[in-house]
Parts: C-alpha cells; sequence; structure tokens
C-alpha cells in the first residue's frame, strides 16, 4: 500500500513537470518560491501588524510567529527525520526538471506548505476579507515547491495539512484565553471597536 501510495505521489510529481512546464512558469515559480525574495514582504507584514494593525494586529502577529515556531518544530526537527524520505531532487528521474537549488536532504512534510497555511489560518482569522487570497497564495506557494522538483505532490499536502491544523490549535488555545481574561475584566485581549459585554 505504502509504496502504492509512493508510486503515484512520483507519477503526479513527473506528470506535473512533463505536460505544465512552459517557459513562462519556468520563470515566475522559481521566483516566488525562493525564500530571499519574500524578505521585503514579510519585513512588511511585520511592521503593517505591529504598527498600523494597532491590537489587532500585534496579537495576530503574535499568533503568527507561535504558529510558524510550532510548524519549523514539528516538520523541520520532528518529522523529516523521523520519516526520512529523500526528496526528489536527490534522485535522478527521468523527466523532472529541477529550477533550484536541491535543498534539505528530506522532503516529507513541505515547510514551505506548513507554514504557509498556518500563515493563511490565522491572518483570515483575524482579516476574514482576505481569506481568499490568503488560502490562494498559500496554494501557490505549495504548489511551486512540486513544480521546481524538491517536493512531491504528497508532501505539501501533508504540510499543509499540518500548517492548517497547528493554526486553528493555536487560535483555540487564543479563544480560551480571550474568553478567560474578559471574564476577569482584564481587556488587553479585546481589540473591538466597542467595549466588550458578557453576561456570565
Amino acid at each position: 500500500m505504502i509504496e502504492k501510495i509512493k508510486y503515484v505521489d512520483q507519477s503526479i510529481l513527473l506528470w506535473v513537470h512533463n505536460n505544465l512546464s512552459n517557459p513562462i512558469l519556468d520563470k515566475v515559480i522559481p521566483f516566488l518560491t525562493e525564500e530571499d525574495n519574500w524578505i521585503f514582504p514579510i519585513l512588511f507584514l511585520i511592521l503593517f501588524l505591529s504598527t498600523i494593525g494597532k491590537k489587532k494586529g500585534r496579537i495576530s502577529l503574535i499568533l503568527i510567529l507561535i504558529t510558524l515556531g510550532l510548524t519549523d518544530f514539528f516538520c523541520a526537527q520532528y518529522i523529516k527525520p523521523f520519516i526520512e524520505r529523500v526528496r526528489p531532487s536527490y534522485l535522478n528521474l527521468d523527466g523532472l526538471h529541477l529550477l533550484v537549488h536541491k535543498g534539505g536532504k528530506w522532503s516529507m512534510p513541505s515547510n514551505h506548505a506548513a507554514n504557509m497555511y498556518g500563515l493563511a489560518v490565522i491572518l483570515s482569522y483575524f482579516y476574514n476579507r482576505y481569506k481568499r487570497t490568503l488560502f490562494s497564495l498559500a496554494f501557490i506557494i505549495a504548489f511551486s515547491r512540486v513544480y521546481v522538483g524538491v517536493h512531491y505532490p504528497g508532501d505539501v499536502i501533508v504540510g499543509g495539512l499540518i500548517g492548517y491544523t497547528l493554526g486553528w490549535i493555536v487560535l483555540t488555545g487564543w479563544a480560551k484565553i480571550k474568553i478567560r481574561e474578559l471574564k476577569k475584566g482584564r481587556t488587553w485581549v479585546w481589540y473591538g471597536t466597542t467595549s466588550p459585554i458578557f453576561k456570565f
């Protein structure tokens, strides 16, 4: 069963490379997936959330940092070394077009996918009107890892599920803290435009 799943996973990867590759995407997608190209957008996001975003922005930024810390820990430090699935970029797969550097040796799960879906969960909770844009961006980044040849489709699916799950775990913890603090009359957790009214 495991071998069949691996075979299907590899077949989908090679199908993407043999059928979707084109000169335009070969230029655009490596640019999108390269971490260094996101330094300024990330700095802008941090600046926006910590200043213009006011209390809601600062709370969401803290929850993002917690979520990304968890995704990095579980994916890079625990799951990847445990599963030890070698990246396709390290194998001589006929039809694979590697468009970026090979990356680390282990492939499952994708940290990029986990981080982006975790980020999308947190930000879309606080800024719901951008939900579709955020999850579309997460999907594009996850797909880019397959397109450039450093991950199997299964890697990004599992990574996305991990990021999505951890994001909601963090939000659930935040909601419990928020309710507890408001019950005690502490409003540091409240970022609404009107004063909170609770009847217990």
